[in-house]
């Protein structure tokens, strides 16, 4: 049994107490094992595809689909294959149209989601004096931590 198998029931405020060098060891165990999965459930997911995907496209195709869910039945097993639609808006397209419902009077907001948003890079590049224009309407919550371990130099 590896060291993260024997590990995994141990509580964080146990494994906190580990040398740096055994925590490094159990992080790259823990990638690798997150690796391997993601692989195998890919190959997995492949392996549905080759054997249901057709069926299950023609099946949606018999009721003039796309995307959605269709059940499949194999001996006892069910077969649920969903194609989740994903939609992508052209934002300059929708732009031209914004201003063609304003231009008409009308409050584009009744029709259409508008949200704006400033890259930090390019925020952070601009002058202080720009920067202090915006400062109220930006809020900075951190997010959850990453801790990255490597050995140091001369290190085995």
């Amino acid at each position: 049994m590896n060291l993260l198998a024997r590990c995994i029931e141990r509580p964080a405020s146990e494994l906190a107490n580990f040398a740096p060098d055994l925590l490094l060891d159990l992080k790259l165990q823990a990638a690798e094992a997150i690796a391997a999965a993601r692989a195998q459930a890919e190959k997995i997911d492949q392996a549905l595809d080759i054997r249901y995907g057709k069926r299950a496209a023609e099946q949606r195709f018999a009721v003039g689909k796309d995307t959605g869910t269709v059940t499949l039945t194999e001996g006892a097993v069910r077969i649920s294959c969903e194609v989740p639609k994903k939609v992508e808006w052209d934002q300059a397209a929708l732009g031209k149209i914004v201003e063609r419902i304003r231009g008409a009077g009308e409050d584009p907001a009744e029709f259409v989601e508008i949200s704006y948003r400033v890259s930090e890079a390019k925020y952070t590049a601009w002058p202080a004096s720009m920067r202090a224009s915006f400062d109220s309407a930006r809020t900075l919550k951190p997010g959850k931590p990453v801790f990255r371990l490597s050995l140091t130099e001369g290190k085995e």
